[in-house]
């Protein structure tokens, strides 16, 4: 059976994942500066944030705007693909 996706709202999951030690400093200190009123952001705000940015961006560049379709099987680790 497909996975559905989350929406705005829904049930946090951790996620374990690598971010260059500039991006993640940069982001620590925005959600740091912006913690309070009005913007209340916190890491995980931002982070999913961004994320939702991006696939919308890559929806649209590259699957007409549509979602993509659900996966059937869950990533794999390793090394990244070499482009």
């Amino acid at each position: 059976m497909p996975r559905s996706a989350p929406r705005c709202g829904s049930q946090k999951v951790r996620a374990t994942l690598y971010l260059s030690v500039e991006v993640l400093n940069e982001a620590r200190n925005a959600a740091v500066h912006l913690g309070g009123y009005p913007a209340r952001m916190t890491l995980t705000k931002l982070a999913e944030n961004a994320l939702r940015a991006e696939l919308e961006r890559l929806k649209r560049l590259y699957n007409g705007g549509a979602d993509f379709p659900e996966r059937d099987e869950d990533l794999k680790g390793g090394r990244p693909i070499a482009a």
